[in-house]
């Protein structure tokens, strides 16, 4: 019989995933909103360095975990596709997932090269990891922007993804969701 089901850990870093990045997105909104004076002043010192310093740490758990999946995909493989889905959610779906991988992968990059430009700390948990490259102004300006276009192209992905998943679980039920479910 042919498991119709992603592996057990395949489904763990997925939604393991899924929650760090809804959480970075979510601070890095944050970030665009307020800006760096606008959230020390709205929520304190404290707290607009905690808010960069775990938005920092969870881009590089991002990047790692995003790095061991597909290490595990490659070797573990991927289900086949059901029957139900018709040539076009084919290779809608899999340039999505493969398009949301290159770019859950370039943001957290472009991020970290872009604040070791600006002469800022990478951090992750209470540890400053190496900056990879030298300050540079005008680099970390172009490494920012590139970071944000990476931020909007997994947000546009991800709903791309979410909506496709919803469309099989309230609409087709054709059990798409249960590949990647947790759960039964």
């Amino acid at each position: 019989m042919v498991e119709d089901r992603y592996s057990l850990p395949q489904r763990l870093l997925h939604w393991a995933i899924a929650a760090l990045v809804f959480l970075t997105l979510a601070a890095g909104i944050l970030f665009f909103v307020f800006g760096f004076a606008g959230l020390k002043e709205n929520f304190g010192g404290a707290v607009t360095n905690a808010l960069y310093k775990y938005h920092k740490t969870a881009g590089v758990l991002v990047l790692g975990l995003m790095l061991f999946r597909i290490a595990l995909r490659l070797r573990l493989g991927a289900p086949p596709k059901l029957e139900s889905l018709t040539p076009q959610e084919r290779i809608l779906s899999t340039a999505v997932q493969h398009l949301l991988y290159l770019a859950l992968i370039a943001l957290p990059v472009f991020g970290w090269l872009a604040t070791a430009a600006g002469g800022f700390p990478v951090e992750f948990f209470n540890w400053t990891l190496p900056g990879l490259i030298g300050k540079d102004k005008a680099l970390s300006e172009i490494l920012f922007t590139l970071h944000g276009l990476a931020a909007l192209a997994v947000m546009l992905l991800l709903g791309l993804h979410i909506a496709g998943a919803l469309r099989h679980w309230l609409i087709k039920r054709d059990g798409v969701m249960r590949r990647m479910s947790l759960f039964g």
